[in-house]
Order: C-alpha cells, then structure tokens, then sequence
C-alpha cells in the first residue's frame, strides 16, 4: 500500500511520540507534550502538523510554521522525520515536499531545519537545496553510574529555590527568561514572547519540571535558572540555563545546573540531557565538569522558497 501525508489528529499522539522517540533519542518528548505543541501554535505561524501513514501504521511526521516573532519578514521553520525502520522509501521527500509547499503558500521566502550530523541526513538536506551552517552538539548524562561533582556551596547572599516557589507569580522567572536570553547570539533576529505567551508556551508546557528546575536569587532577587524538562520519571533534559549579564561570570549557571542535576538523581531519574551550539565554549565546559558526554551532533541548514 502506498504512504499517505494527512495532517494530524489528537489520537495520532501516541505514535507521533514513538516516531519523535525513536529519531530523537537525546531528547524528552511525550503524548501530552505532542498534543500541547499543536493545539498550543501561535496562530501567527500558521503552522501545520502532518503525518505518513502506510497500512494504518504512523511511521513519519513533519511540522512547518513561519517564524511570526522574526523581524525579518519570509522567513520559516519546518522538521521531518521518519522512523528508522521505514527510510528509505521516499517518505522523508514526500513529507518534505508537504511541508515546503505548505509554506510557500503562506509567504515563506526563507526556510531553516536541522538534519542530523550523519551521512544520510546531510546527504537528504544537500540533495533537497538545503545549505549548513552553523552545529549544535547533544551530550548524555549516566545518573545512575557517572558520579556527580559535589554540590557548590552557595556563597553569601546567595539562595536556591525552584520554579515551583513561583507558582503564585511566575513574573520573576519571566524576568529572567527575558534579560538573560535574549542577548544571546542567534542566526534570526527575533522578539521576545510577551508575558501571556510565555505562560501558555513555557510555564504550562507539559515538559517544564517546576519542581526540578532551579532559580538562583542573588540579594533576595532571581539572577539566574536552569528550566528542566522531564518526562516524570527517568528522563531529564536542560532545556535553558542562563544567568542575567550583570550576574555572569560568578558561577551561577554552574551552581543551579549542580542543584537540579542533585536532586533529579536523588528522585530517581536515570538520564541527564542536554544541547549547546558547539561555539558555546562557557556551557560546554561546564557541562564537561558534570561529566556529560556528546552523544550526537546536528546541523543547521537553510534554503531559499520561492
């Protein structure tokens, strides 16, 4: 039977995450959260989820949206992937070309994905007009085997709590978010979510462990934060680690990583996640000290639409 391209329905989560899962193994991804991404799209993107399906089995899936917050008009952002067991017949083009021609139609003139730092994937990406720049490097904790570094003692003045504290008035882990990652380098020039967007998008993502991410107040006032991602019971990814650039260089970030990473493993999780552009030189050698591991590099590519 031949592969059908439909766009996602809700009870298509469970096999969407065993897709994602099999592809994307250095990362957390979960029914709740698959649902969470597509009913949560900001209507500026005018994105669209789609899957294949051959002989009623889900066995790919690709996302595309423009980038509504760029400040740059044109440009977009589309995913594909297909499981492992069913490459190589013509489902990663077929989603592909889905997703370009969704995009297209709504003005797209620039379009970004990643592809996987492996011969078949670069190879897909450079046969299909896509061009690499810049690469991101995944990295793996053992929190059942590696020893973690001792936990630093915060020095005076300093005191850590979690997200959790903040579930009165997330404002001040807003803040944060706002001032330390904004100034960050990036290859697209974009705005900052506004408060009632960054609760619907961070703050009530099903991934965001409130209670294993860690804020650092400085003085009473939160400086910095590691936000986590979980699954609620093994799995545990890094999503953001930032401290305030009038903080930096004191060992903040360093600091809430070793308490979250602590505390995860003392409530059972087994593997510690986390991503960083292989430029970022300061997270990499923190990272090194808590003893991760690279465990799989990604390529950023782009092509032009018209």
């Amino acid at each position: 039977m031949s592969t059908i391209v439909r766009d996602v329905r809700p009870g298509d989560a469970i096999s969407v995450c065993r897709v994602l899962r099999a592809v994307l193994p250095h990362q957390v991804t979960t029914p709740e959260s698959v649902l969470h991404e597509v009913r949560t799209a900001e209507p500026a993107a005018r994105s669209r989820t789609v899957v294949a399906e051959r002989d009623g089995e889900i066995i790919g899936t690709a996302a595309a949206g423009m980038l509504h917050d760029a400040r740059e008009p044109g440009l977009s952002t589309l995913s594909v992937h297909v499981h492992p067991d069913h490459r190589g017949r013509g489902t990663g083009g077929l989603l592909l070309r889905t997703a370009q021609r969704h995009l297209a139609a709504e003005g797209a003139t620039q379009v970004s994905t990643w592809a996987t730092d492996e011969p078949a994937s670069l190879s897909f990406a450079g046969r299909h007009g896509y061009r690499p720049s810049r690469s991101s490097c995944f990295q793996r904790l053992d929190l059942t085997e590696d020893a973690l570094p001792p936990l630093p003692e915060p020095p005076p003045g300093v005191a850590l709590r979690t997200v959790a504290d903040f579930a009165d008035d997330p404002r001040p882990v807003y803040r944060v978010d706002t001032e330390a990652t904004t100034i960050d380098p990036a290859d697209i020039d974009t705005e900052f979510a506004e408060y009632g967007d960054w609760l619907e998008h961070t703050w009530a993502h099903p991934l965001l462990d409130r209670a294993l991410s860690t804020v650092v107040l400085q003085d009473g006032e939160p400086v910095a934060f590691t936000l986590v991602e979980s699954d609620g019971r093994t799995r545990y990814l890094s999503g953001v680690t930032a401290t305030v650039p009038a903080h930096r260089g004191r060992g903040y970030a360093k600091l809430a990583k070793s308490d979250s990473l602590h505390r995860a493993r003392d409530a059972g999780y087994q593997s510690a996640f986390t991503s960083n552009d292989v430029d970022n030189e300061p997270m990499l050698a923190i990272n090194t000290w808590f003893g991760y591991r690279v465990c799989g590099t990604e390529v950023r590519h782009t092509r032009s639409l018209g």
